[in-house]
């Protein structure tokens, strides 16, 4: 049987997936830590906020039980995008074997490609966290003081009455009790707690201090830092390189279906060639889609 480029293309694609995958993997992984990932098995996603009831009142002897009615709010979308790229190797390049220098190299730059952009989406839901232009289901921002509800009015999940805080004791304090205030749409309440920090860079190191200093940070008093010592942010603090804002902050909470990430189709990698060049061609590809459905899931600041 004589051989042919199909067949090389057969033999390369696993050597050329081995490099990939190490390299993806070394990328670093700083989305899972903030959204809840599940597998979708359509072009969109739809998650509807069910309100509930409202609290339940006193019935009196013989009186008839009284009705409430649970409903749909809002809808949050997740529309799936395909994220792809390719390389190729050219024919020449195999014949004079050069297969190592210039196949596995590209696949490793693929690979690098591939992981950034995954990780630059995740991002850039808390980089647009506060831009009227990204809008979630409610018709607001993920992070505003003007959630609409049904049964409540407008709620927020700003840190600070405007959300433009510093990330200090005092506003970590202020955000701690914001939280375990939260109500539901009909008013009751969540029962909320903060789960982790989230801070980009440049604002690591007061990350740090505010959360393991034993003593209040930056005074001369002796007072305990409450935060530290009731361990109210039980996860600690976690750095994201692509926050863009140096002073924005942000809190999870463990209110479900917060920040998401839907997986359409996983990851895959494609080699094949090519009749009229006689090239060889590497593909990777995958579709998912990022968003938020329940705002209480997190709160934030954009810094002062």
């Amino acid at each position: 049987m004589a051989i042919n480029r199909a067949s090389i293309a057969k033999q390369l694609l696993p050597g050329l997936n081995a490099v990939f995958g190490i390299e993806y993997g070394e990328v670093a992984d700083e989305y899972s830590v903030l959204f809840e990932v599940e597998n979708s098995d359509r072009a969109f996603e739809e998650e509807v906020l069910f309100t509930g009831f409202g609290a339940a009142p006193v019935k009196g002897e013989g009186a008839a039980v009284q009705y409430d009615n649970a409903q749909e709010s809002y809808t949050s979308r997740y529309t799936a995008e395909t994220i792809a790229l390719a390389f190729s190797v050219t024919e020449e390049a195999m014949e004079d074997n050069l297969y190592d220098t210039f196949a596995k190299l590209r696949a490793r730059g693929l690979a690098r490609s591939m992981a950034s952009t995954k990780q630059t989406k995740a991002a850039d839901v808390f980089n647009n966290g506060f831009n009227t232009s990204f809008t979630g289901g409610d018709g607001q921002p993920m992070f505003s003081a003007s959630h609409p509800t049904v049964g409540d009015g407008n709620q927020s999940n700003l840190i600070g009455s405007a959300g433009t805080v510093d990330l200090s004791e005092a506003a970590l304090e202020t955000a701690m009790v914001s939280i375990q205030t939260i109500k539901d749409d009909r008013g009751i309440l969540v029962g909320a707690n903060a789960v982790s920090l989230h801070v980009a860079p440049g604002n690591q190191f007061t990350a740090d201090r505010v959360l393991n200093s034993p003593y209040q940070p930056n005074t001369a008093d002796n007072n305990i830092n409450a935060i530290n010592h009731q361990g109210m942010i039980p996860q600690g603090y976690m750095v994201n390189k692509r926050f863009q804002d140096a002073d924005a902050f942000f809190i999870k909470t463990d209110v479900p279906n917060g920040a998401k990430m839907f997986v359409r189709a996983p990851l895959a990698t494609k080699m094949e060639p090519d009749f009229d060049t006689g090239n060889l061609r590497f593909k990777a590809r995958e579709r998912y889609s990022f968003g938020w459905s329940d705002w209480r899931g997190y709160f934030g600041s954009q810094g002062a």
